[in-house]
């Protein structure tokens, strides 16, 4: 697979299981997005996926590096719709 396909993939799922904002931006917690089982099964590395969706300005998170648990309050924000 390569990485375009999986940051589209990766859009879907936060639209899927991510909430609108105040401002209309879709955002999901890391450990709800970590925990999901298809996820799980769609992405073989999905710290990495965000890094390249991020990268690309696609979404925005704090920090640079999400571990499970540690960071499971983060938001990850879709920025584009």
């Amino acid at each position: 697979m390569n990485v375009e396909h999986e940051v589209s993939l990766l859009v879907e799922e936060i639209r899927r299981l991510g909430t609108r904002n105040a401002d209309g931006q879709v955002s999901v917690k890391f450990g709800v997005l970590f925990a999901d089982e298809k996820c799980a099964n769609l992405f073989e590395a999905l710290v990495g996926t965000l890094k390249a969706a991020k990268r690309r300005k696609i979404i925005t998170y704090q920090g640079e590096l999400l571990l499970q648990g540690v960071h499971d309050d983060i938001d990850i924000m879709l920025l584009q719709d």
